[in-house]
């Protein structure tokens, strides 16, 4: 659901200037490849696609300050609650970036992620728009290509028509799938960081979908 804008946001988000990337400009300046200069150092990536508000991103760089962190979301109005978590926290392991994922071959080199992870896109539940979905078979070639020899796709979901979808794409794109749950909550996980969604729906009594997805 596209929320109504809010143009005093234009204004308010260049105030976070130094780890987010919110104007055409800022994105021009990104260079595929070196993501470790942008940090100012050499540390494993995880790249959060669809970031909305920043709770699961920003809990997972509290947690790993050894981990380099991006996210990543088209609407501008969304991500500006991310970039006040990030200040809040005084995070210095986070980037953000307002961005179309369909382009994310433009801002990652090849093998230069270690990490994705998608929580709760857009089901997309029409079928003439399966393309759009973040797992589906295109969407997983350019995973494959920018992740690390090792790396791996997260995923969470509650929609199970969109999991069991994905499942299929998965094993289309010749993936391995572990760690899988169709009741993540009750599945004696530890660890577990929710989303803004998924406490949500978690707590309307929706089952959580999970799993890891390797690329090797």
């Amino acid at each position: 659901m596209r929320l109504r804008k809010k143009p005093w946001i234009d204004k308010a988000i260049l105030e976070f200037s130094d780890f987010v990337y919110a104007t055409p400009e800022s994105i021009e300046t990104i260079v595929k490849g070196e993501w470790d200069k942008v940090f100012t150092r050499k540390a494993p990536l995880h790249v959060e696609l669809g970031t909305g508000k920043g709770r699961f991103l920003t809990q997972m760089a509290l947690r790993h300050p050894e981990i380099n962190f991006i996210g990543i979301e088209a609407q501008q109005d969304v991500l500006y609650f991310a970039a006040l978590k990030v200040r809040e926290l005084g995070l210095k392991n986070v980037k953000l970036l307002v961005f179309d994922i369909n382009h994310i071959e433009d801002i990652f080199a090849d093998g230069e992620v270690d990490r994705f992870f998608i929580n709760f896109c857009d089901p997309w539940p029409k079928a003439r728009h399966a393309k759009r979905r973040l797992t589906y078979v295109s969407f997983l070639e350019k995973y494959r290509s920018l992740l690390t020899g090792e790396g791996q796709l997260f995923f969470k979901t509650d929609n199970r028509p969109l999991f069991d979808f994905s499942l299929e794409q998965f094993e289309a794109a010749n993936l391995t799938v572990k760690n899988l749950s169709f009741d993540l909550h009750n599945s004696g996980m530890e660890d577990n960081i929710m989303t803004e969604y998924e406490t949500k729906f978690s707590g309307l009594g929706e089952k959580i979908n999970r799993c890891e997805v390797s690329f090797k």
